[in-house]
């Protein structure tokens, strides 16, 4: 196993802090194999979890067609994951925080794993929702310790980009249980279907438990016995600011992902499989948009100044897309789909790099927990609120009220830490 005494630590009190702790890296520029080695395990993880909770929203049509659910129905099915994870993110960051990120994340996936063994041998649809539901709450261990994870092992003037590749998870994830999930279930059925996700996070949980290697903590992390880390939702609100900011930007993401297919075809005049196409490819932009604006916080120093920006940015393009709506210009529809993608989902590595880094290695755990939790909250609240707004106002105006939250979200966002004067 990899020598554990190698890793640069994740640092105790935001970015300067945390940088200090790798002057070699920095120093020179030069990075080893090992911690890209260990943000690949990472990835991989969390994408073997993404593809664990998001295959159930690919079984709608055989739960509804084959199997007679109705749609609210297969509905709660498709949410038992979902549920699961926000149950447990919190309690898989702190535990994250106690024990480390290696056994984490591998028995996380190792329940996960178990689970979706459990789901496929169901004999009944509600046994298999249960085991969705204890699914998703193992799957969350790598949401919850992979931020810590890659923190961790990279350099402050690294982590912008390596938390953006890591932030491809998602669309990843779910693009693997869209390609292969629906073929399956309609040649072979539910239990063929749910054999995918259990070999992915069966292999994913043996190759955590054989590889990952947890980064070297700082003697000045590590506390005497008895002693508690100070909390830092106490000391200041810069993570409580950051929460507030990233639930204010999930909305205009998930406005896009949920409802932009049903605007291209219902209001565009757009063909289905050309709209799927458009929003394939948004989807895979918008994983590319992560990087670069990773790479960029990188280069120029700040988290924050870059998440300004693309809060700008995601007001910016909902109002072009409103516009787009109330004149029917369906000519720059595809373009104005894949940009918003882009820039709506920018912040999510930035963010949570953020957060990690200002939490520090004491308490980054729980603090990427919360802010999955607050995003998954404020996600599942989306569809609801803004399929009302569209079905009372049309797209154009909900599309504009959306462009609001934004502008909100600027001056939330902290510049500096005030207490130790930091540019963030």
């Amino acid at each position: 196993m990899p020598d554990r005494g190698r890793a640069p630590n994740a640092g105790t009190a935001g970015t300067a802090a945390t940088a200090a702790t790798a002057p070699t890296a920095e120093a020179t520029g030069r990075l080893g194999p090992r911690p890209w080695f260990m943000l690949a395990l990472g990835l991989f993880a969390q994408v073997a979890g993404t593809i664990a909770v998001s295959t159930p929203a690919f079984l709608v049509p055989l739960l509804h067609g084959e199997r007679g659910l109705s749609l609210a129905e297969a509905g709660l099915v498709v949410a038992a994951p979902s549920v699961g994870m926000v149950l447990t993110l919190i309690l898989w960051g702190a535990l994250a925080d106690r024990v480390g990120e290696h056994w984490v994340i591998a028995a996380g996936l190792t329940i996960t794993a178990a689970a979706a063994l459990g789901a496929l041998l169901s004999s009944d649809l509600v046994s298999t929702a249960l085991f969705l539901l204890v699914g998703g709450m193992g799957a969350a261990s790598a949401n919850a310790a992979g931020g810590r994870l890659v923190v961790g092992w990279f350099p402050a003037n690294r982590r912008g980009l390596a938390m953006g590749i890591r932030q491809m998870a998602q669309p990843l994830g779910v693009a693997a249980a869209a390609i292969v999930v629906p073929p399956l279930a309609a040649a072979h059925g539910l239990g063929a279907a749910l054999l995918f996700p259990f070999l992915v996070t069966a292999v994913a949980a043996v190759t955590s438990a054989a590889f990952i290697v947890d980064p070297r903590r700082h003697p000045h992390d590590v506390l005497p016995a008895g002693q508690k880390a100070p909390n830092p939702y106490r000391e200041s609100s810069l993570l409580w600011r950051i929460h507030g900011v990233s639930v204010l930007l999930v909305f205009p993401q998930f406005v896009i992902s949920t409802f932009a297919l049903v605007w291209l075809i219902t209001d565009e005049g757009w063909q289905p499989l050309a709209a799927g196409i458009v929003v394939g490819v948004a989807q895979f932009v918008g994983a590319l948009g992560r990087i670069v604006v990773g790479l960029v916080s990188d280069r120029v120093g700040s988290r924050m100044v870059p998440l300004r920006v693309v809060a700008g940015g995601a007001s910016a393009i909902m109002i072009v897309l409103a516009l787009t709506d109330w004149w029917g210009l369906s000519a720059i529809a595809a373009l104005v789909v894949i940009v918003a993608s882009a820039i709506t989902v920018a912040d999510n590595g930035l963010a949570f790099t953020a957060v990690a880094e200002i939490a520090g290695s004491r308490w980054s755990g729980r603090a990427l927990g919360a802010q999955n939790t607050a995003q998954f909250v404020a996600a599942a609240a989306t569809a609801p609120t803004m399929g009302a707004l569209i079905g009372a106002f049309g797209f154009a105006t909900a599309f504009a009220l959306t462009a609001v939250l934004p502008l909100v979200a600027i001056p939330l966002v902290p510049i500096v830490d005030r207490r130790s004067g930091k540019r963030l």
